[in-house]
């Protein structure tokens, strides 16, 4: 598994290492079922802190994209609650779109933006 971390990033160092792994299940770099790194052995291989890749697995738990199994560790389980997922994605897109609508960016850039990123993850946007 291939994380890039961003010392010298304003992100918090879990939030970059959990939005890479969400990255990479929208991608399909990572599938239902496969097991993530150990904390210590991912904290070794990146060179960060064990805590900090375990707020990273906690907060991908919390968010429905992992499962803790006593065995394996974290395992990939993409088991997310559809409804909660779209209101999620409606308020932060509302602060979104307020910081656009401000910067006069129009409601086609946006669209052609989306349309653009939704392809990159493999998706076909429904017309």
């Amino acid at each position: 598994m291939i994380i890039e971390i961003d010392f010298n990033s304003e992100e918090a160092l879990y939030l970059q290492l959990r939005n890479q792994i969400v990255m990479g299940i929208a991608t399909a770099k990572f599938q239902e079922g496969d097991v993530l790194p150990s904390v210590r052995q991912l904290a070794d291989d990146i060179g960060i802190n064990m805590h900090t890749v375990n707020k990273a697995y906690t907060v991908l738990k919390q968010e429905g994209f992992v499962k803790v199994d006593r065995r394996k560790g974290a395992v990939i389980a993409l088991n997310i609650d559809k409804l909660r997922t779209l209101e999620e994605m409606g308020q932060e897109l509302r602060v979104i779109m307020a910081k656009a609508i401000c910067k006069g960016i129009s409601k086609e850039e946006v669209h052609d933006m989306i349309e653009e990123i939704y392809e990159e993850f493999g998706g076909a946007l429904v017309e």
